[in-house]
């Protein structure tokens, strides 16, 4: 089917042109906040009933994160997929307007941002995690929604009915592996998370929803890779199959079990200590 043809720029202001996909980081921001501070103010949901993250941390830790997302996803990005085309012109680095932001280097920035936040503040960096954790997924979705508008990140070639045909992709059918992703990191993931929150209590084991998100979003990603074209500039690593989001996706599914299961261990710990 063709492609839906959205202008990237949502609207201007005499020179200035304000994007969709500004505008969905924005939005997932201030939603994944919002829903942070309802946890934050759910005291049952926490260990000893009192959670450790105050609505107050989290109005302060809002431009942290905005910070460590937007820094770390242009850092990733230059060093996971445009490392060549910048030493050749460093000032491409800057350019974030012609796009290029990595979600690994994201999650790193803002991994980075909540230690030194939570260090600042006495709270407990396991609990700290845990809450961000619980709403990323609704910033990946969004974030997946403008990929789909700009036409861009879009997935190899298919026949299956509900292939699209991206003004970027030349005149062949892909997979609109952006709606794969929203649909599984942002809808998919939330969804599992909320039930481990509000079914099982799963802020009570710090560690546990985290383990969750990163090893959910690994598989997710992972899953998605085998449909969505490669960088051009970097292709295939290995085959026909392997790509850097595979690559970099990996580390990540061991590190989500590792957290659950020092989770458990540490629950198990304290119950016969």
């Amino acid at each position: 089917m063709p492609f839906p043809n959205i202008d990237p720029i949502a609207f201007s202001i005499g020179p200035i042109s304000i994007h969709w996909y500004g505008i969905a980081y924005v939005v997932g921001i201030l939603l994944g906040w919002y829903y942070a501070r309802k946890l934050s103010m759910t005291d049952r949901l926490w260990p000893g009933d009192k959670s450790p993250v105050t609505p107050v941390h989290l109005d302060d830790f809002i431009i942290w994160a905005a910070a460590g997302i937007v820094l770390g996803g242009r850092i990733g990005y230059v060093l996971f997929y445009d490392l060549p085309a910048v030493m050749a012109n460093p000032v491409r680095a800057f350019e974030i307007w012609n796009g290029g932001m990595s979600f690994h280097g994201g999650l790193l920035g803002t991994t980075i941002a909540m230690i030194l936040f939570a260090r600042r503040n006495a709270i407990p960096v396991w609990s700290m995690f845990d809450i961000i954790a619980a709403v990323a997924p609704v910033g990946l979705f969004f974030g997946r929604i403008a990929n789909f508008i700009n036409g861009e990140l879009w997935g190899r070639l298919t026949d299956v009915p509900w292939a699209v045909v991206f003004p970027t992709g030349g005149p062949f059918a892909r997979h609109p592996s952006q709606l794969y992703e929203a649909g599984l990191e942002g809808i998919v993931l939330l969804i599992i998370l909320s039930v481990l929150i509000w079914a099982f209590k799963a802020l009570k084991t710090p560690g546990t929803v985290t383990g969750t998100f990163v090893a959910g979003y690994a598989l997710s990603r992972i899953f998605v890779e085998f449909f969505r074209e490669p960088d051009a500039q970097i292709g295939y690593l290995a085959g026909n199959w392997l790509t850097m989001g595979m690559v970099l996706s990996a580390p990540m599914f061991a590190l989500g079990v590792w957290a659950i299961l020092r989770a458990r261990f540490a629950a198990r710990a304290r119950q016969n200590g």
